[in-house]
């Protein structure tokens, strides 16, 4: 599984003409799932991305300091099979992501990993599928990609752990 997690200002969803979701101040997550994803790699991501530590802390002044939970901010997610895109000369080719059959379902469980594991009402989600308008403005700008393949968790273990304290 692939998440590029975006702070933001503000984000929003759109789809034919209307907003479908929108936030204030958090962290927008553009998800893409691999055809071999389990639900190990969207507990990985769920726990990954709600602790990762974008936001300064107010009190303290220290930057990189608060998770998104802790700022009490809000979550975007919006599915995106782009992210398993591969060039092949000048045409992409999707053909490791999960098929839409079987990725909406597993996606859906992640949007409600993601609730389970934060405040409900803080996790908004696009339209599975739909031809989607992603409007957002950036904070910072910060943007961080994360992979739950075995060989991405292991090549960065030892940063992980130490910045998990």
């Amino acid at each position: 599984m692939r998440a590029v997690v975006q702070r933001v200002l503000s984000a929003s969803v759109e789809v034919d003409g209307r907003i479908v979701s929108e936030i204030g101040p958090g962290i927008l997550v553009l998800v893409g799932i691999h055809d071999s994803d389990v639900e190990s790699d969207a507990d990985y991501i769920s726990r990954k991305v709600l602790n990762m530590r974008l936001f300064p802390n107010g009190g303290s002044g220290k930057a990189w300091d608060q998770s998104v939970v802790q700022s009490n901010f809000e979550v975007l997610m919006v599915s995106q099979f782009t992210l398993y895109g591969i060039l092949k000369g000048n045409k992409p080719d999707f053909h490791v992501a999960m098929s839409p059959e079987k990725a909406k379902t597993f996606y859906s469980s992640l949007v409600d990993k993601f609730r389970q594991s934060y405040r409900a009402e803080a996790v908004k989600d696009g339209i599975f599928g739909a031809m989607m308008k992603v409007h957002l403005v950036n904070d910072g700008p910060v943007t961080l990609q994360i992979d739950s393949s075995p060989s991405c968790k292991s090549n960065t273990q030892g940063v992980e752990d130490a910045s998990d304290d």
